[in-house]
């Protein structure tokens, strides 16, 4: 049984219907991060009402969305290899928009952490099947630019979450806040679901697609690739160092630099959501045109950004001139982001397109649960005790520990790209 119509009659794809799609996944992977990260933003407002700690607003934060995340993204995204992606993508959206909506409706910390999970829930099924789309948009050597075009939404969601998050949060509370931003997502779904169409699954493979892999297949499979387990968690030491940074960047200007919470926002979503733009796509974009002379500069980039990216960390951690740190951080933003893209781009190389979203839904399992599930809480955890320890401020001395896990980073990526050539090989053979 063959999977080769999926709603459209042949395999030619316009540019114009392409770019229309691709445009339309970005602007939702935009929303995805807008409803994700608005509750960073929107921190110091909770933590005051709520009486909250920085443990409790990391698993906020953190493990409470990604447990469900997660866990759902493997069998949505096994039902995104067989079945019709753009549908599963629009439910999927207007899920997480109204749990957004709902998250203002919470009057207790545990009616807020449910909600929380909601989102996680509703975000499950938004990037594998999105992944897969566009792989079956783009051919392999302009794989890794499309899919840094759309990893971009993820930044430009973290600017916009930010800086609107920070001016909403001010003027009229968090709840509100959070009925604004949730809202709209409703509208997009509707728009995904009647404009977008479904491309051919494997238009760029020469073999017929087969019958969908079943997960304990592509679990062997990807796993017994060289190269795959270590830019995965590669993938999760880089979501660690992100999360458990960016999640706690508000309460750090508070305490350490005094900047008020309506400025905070415009401010990081400038430098942690400009910087990741530009990283982003810099990262897809420079693979491809060094990947196509030697495939292993798609992870060797990765970990010399990551090593580039740990002293500029450092400074905007430790200095006490707010310019500097936020400039420092924009760099490191930039840095810490050149590794989504191409990573996704070498798992759906390593693949059949049949595994395609089963293989980004493992490699976001790996990256989330590790990553975006324990960065905000062991930071957090670690702030909450060494305050105990001390008796003062210790949130600083957590994000340093947070930073310096990017060599750890650094270390995978590298490993992973002296192995890729012979996964490639090996692939090719197949």
């Amino acid at each position: 049984m063959t999977d080769r119509t999926d709603g459209q009659a042949s395999s030619a794809v316009s540019n114009s219907i392409r770019t229309y799609t691709l445009i339309i996944l970005t602007i939702v992977y935009v929303f995805n991060f807008i409803d994700r990260q608005i509750l960073v933003i929107l921190q110091p407002l909770i933590k005051a009402e709520l009486n909250l700690s920085d443990t409790q607003l990391g698993l906020l934060t953190g493990f409470a969305f990604a447990i469900f995340y997660t866990a759902l993204g493997l069998p949505i995204a096994r039902l995104a290899d067989r079945s019709n992606r753009r549908n599963i993508i629009s439910i999927s959206l207007a899920v997480w928009s109204a749990m957004t909506a709902l998250s203002g409706m919470a009057q207790s910390y545990w009616q807020l952490l449910l909600a929380r999970m909601g989102v996680g829930v509703g975000e499950a099924g938004g990037s594998p099947p999105a992944h897969s789309m566009i792989s079956d948009l783009y051919e392999p050597k302009r794989r890794a630019t499309a899919l840094a075009i759309y990893s971009a939404g993820l930044y430009l969601g973290v600017l916009v979450g930010f800086a609107l998050g920070g001016k909403l949060g001010y003027e009229f509370g968090w709840r509100n806040t959070l009925l604004i931003v949730g809202l709209p997502g409703l509208l997009l779904a509707l728009l995904l679901r009647f404009t977008v169409p479904e491309p051919v699954r494997g238009r760029f493979e020469s073999a017929p697609v087969a019958d969908q892999a079943k997960l304990g297949e592509t679990l062997k499979h990807v796993f017994g690739l060289k190269s795959f387990p270590f830019f995965a968690f590669g993938c999760a030491m880089a979501a660690f160092v992100s999360y458990g940074t960016s999640n706690f960047m508000p309460l750090f200007m508070v305490r350490y630099h005094n900047i008020p919470i309506e400025q905070i926002g415009l401010l990081l979503g400038l430098t942690a959501g400009g910087g990741g733009i530009i990283g982003t796509y810099l990262g897809g974009h420079l693979t491809d045109r060094l990947g196509a002379q030697d495939p292993r500069w798609y992870l060797w980039l990765p970990a010399l950004s990551a090593v580039i990216g740990i002293p500029a960390g450092i400074v905007a951690i430790t200095t006490d001139n707010t310019n500097m740190m936020l400039g420092f951080y924009f760099v490191t933003a930039v840095m810490s982001t050149f590794y989504l893209a191409p990573a996704i781009a070498v798992a759906h190389r390593l693949v059949a397109p049949r595994m395609r979203a089963l293989t980004s839904a493992i490699l976001f399992f790996v990256l989330n649960l590790i990553g975006l599930g324990l960065g905000p809480v062991v930071v957090g955890a670690i702030s909450d005790i060494m305050r105990e320890m001390t008796g003062r401020e210790s949130l600083r001395e957590a994000l340093l520990f947070g930073i310096a896990i990017a060599i750890v980073k650094a270390y995978l990526f590298w490993q992973g790209g002296r192995k890729l050539p012979e996964d490639i090989a090996a692939t090719t053979k197949q």
